[in-house]
């Protein structure tokens, strides 16, 4: 038995992109392919940024950062990653996540911009602010 005293840090994950709670409750569960991702661009703290939008690949069903220049299924925007995901040290092994697939959110705290394909890719479902 350990009996000397350990420390853990939890750090905080930044929603403030959500504009409400709507679609919170149903987020769906995802696999992320962390070789579609570049480090220093999607994520440079270590960790895949909450409100990082997504899109899906169409050969795997995984998905990887929304681009509208990609031809591989990411050009359709499918949604934000919900929370906050720890990006692993090599790219062969990919993360579980959870997506925002419908809502609002504010566009102006998203942690990558979207632009007006994306848009009408999630409009019905997706509402920006």
């Amino acid at each position: 038995m350990n009996l000397n005293p350990t420390t853990e840090s939890f750090g905080q994950d930044d929603q403030s992109w959500l504009a409400s709670a709507h679609g919170t409750s149903s987020a769906r569960s995802i696999t992320l392919d962390t070789s579609t991702f570049t480090a220093g661009t999607h994520y440079p703290a270590g960790h895949f940024p909450s409100g990082l939008p997504l899109g899906k690949i169409t050969a795997t069903g995984k998905y990887g950062p929304y681009s509208n220049a990609a031809s591989d299924g990411t050009e359709v925007l499918a949604g934000f990653l919900f929370t906050s995901v720890d990006a692993p040290s090599v790219n062969t092994i990919d993360p579980q996540g959870a997506m925002l697939w419908h809502g609002a959110v504010i566009e102006a705290k998203l942690p990558v911009a979207v632009d007006s394909a994306g848009k009408v890719d999630v409009a019905g479902y997706i509402k920006f602010l």
